[in-house]
């Protein structure tokens, strides 16, 4: 019995990392999913300001608010490619803490699947000992039957 109890409690751990697995892989999720927002928010600006720019310079436009319209465009598209890295280290970020919790849960069925086992060996051996004593009995019985 001391086995299983020592299995239960492994499950238990496994439970509770596979849990808190589960925890992270939710919040590298929400910050995947975040980031591609903000990603797709930043492109929507940057289009929507180069749209201005072609509007403007058919509309004519001073060589100073050109330079501004296009200074702006640049930092627009700075700002771009930081969110795809953030983007990326996310994403990157994401499949480590899916792969963590992919061990995690492999870990956790494979002890259950032990303590499973482990069970129907103690019934096993629980049913053959219970044959063995009605066998003794019924042998009993008609020994004193004669």
């Amino acid at each position: 019995m001391a086995q299983a109890s020592a299995l239960d409690t492994l499950i238990d751990l496994a439970q509770r990392d596979s849990d808190a697995a589960a925890k992270r892989l939710g919040a590298a999720l929400k910050a995947v999913e975040e980031a591609e927002q903000k990603h797709e928010m930043l492109l929507g600006y940057r289009d929507e300001y180069a749209r201005k720019l072609d509007a403007a310079q058919a509309a004519g436009i001073t060589p100073f608010a050109y330079h501004n319209f296009v200074a702006f465009i640049g930092k627009l598209d700075n700002a771009i490619n930081g969110q795809r890295e953030v983007l990326k280290h996310a994403k990157y970020k994401a499949d480590k803490e899916k792969s963590t919790w992919q061990e995690s849960e492999r870990k956790r069925l494979s002890y259950r699947t032990l303590n499973e086992r482990a069970a129907l060996e103690a019934l096993r051996i629980e049913n053959k000992r219970d044959q063995k004593l009605m066998d003794d009995h019924a042998a009993r019985g008609a020994f004193y039957k004669r």
